[in-house]
């Protein structure tokens, strides 16, 4: 199995000939202030045999883009609906809709879930969301590997029950930007990370226990956000110092073969 990193929290996973996606976008423009469609993103190498997604913030579900990524009728699993009414689910409803209108083979998986699909056996685990939406993260193991995606997490006290069923990881790739938001429908506002920051990213590597931490949710750009989310300046650096040997950030675009 090897995974290659398309930007933000984008996965290529590729084994048996087959390619899967995790949060695969190439419209940043609900985040980014200004920003043009692929800059700073790499799209897949080819048709995808299913999609994953997190949670339906529009920077980690694309309808549209995952409708130009993958084969007909490929799945693309995902959390429940968010709860309650919708001012609550302001920042998932765009995404609910896109997901209809580009008639997606949509399905919604609780936590600790599993599915084949293709060569692929993916399980949803247990994810805390800083907004209060539905999350989910996943785990992908083919080839005889295993590799861990963290969406943009929080920390949580669920590392230790996700380690017990499947660690030891051949790679985690984990959230590290500590981005705080300051939403107007969440108020007052939070001055806590609403994602993991590069200290608590190492942290839940370490008890993951994976040989590569690979940290993702941050552009080496820092281009202009919307107002009201504040990232850590510098977080691959970061995220180095508090790793140490399991630290191994991708470039966009870049593979990382865990078979060698």
């Amino acid at each position: 199995m090897r995974v290659r990193r398309l930007g933000w929290a984008g996965l290529e996973i590729e084994a048996g000939g087959e390619r899967l996606l995790i949060d695969y976008v190439r419209d940043l423009s609900p985040l980014f202030t200004g920003w043009k469609p692929g800059v700073g993103l790499a799209a897949p190498s080819g048709k995808a045999t299913a999609a994953l997604v997190t949670h339906l913030h529009r920077d980690h579900t694309d309808a549209s883009a995952l409708a130009g990524a993958l084969t007909p009728g490929a799945p693309v699993l995902r959390p429940a609906p968010g709860h309650g009414d919708d001012v609550d689910n302001v920042t998932t409803l765009p995404a609910e809709h896109e997901l209809a209108l580009h008639r997606l083979a949509a399905e919604v998986v609780d936590a600790w879930s599993t599915r084949e699909v293709g060569p692929f056996r993916v399980t949803a685990v247990p994810s805390v969301d800083g907004l209060g939406d539905p999350q989910l993260n996943w785990v992908v193991q083919a080839d005889g590997q295993r590799v861990f995606h963290g969406g943009d997490t929080m920390f949580h006290g669920y590392w230790w029950l996700i380690a017990r069923r499947f660690s030891p990881f051949d790679a985690a790739f984990l959230p590290a930007n500590g981005a705080v938001v300051d939403a107007p429908h969440l108020q007052p506002p939070s001055p806590l990370p609403a994602a993991m920051d590069p200290r608590q990213a190492a942290a839940a590597a370490e008890i993951l226990d994976t040989r590569y931490a690979v940290p993702m949710h941050y552009e080496t750009e820092q281009p202009d956000k919307i107002a009201g989310y504040v990232e850590v300046s510098d977080p691959e650096n970061e995220f180095r110092t508090h790793a140490g040997r399991r630290a191994h950030a991708l470039a966009v675009g870049e593979w990382l073969d865990l078979a060698t």
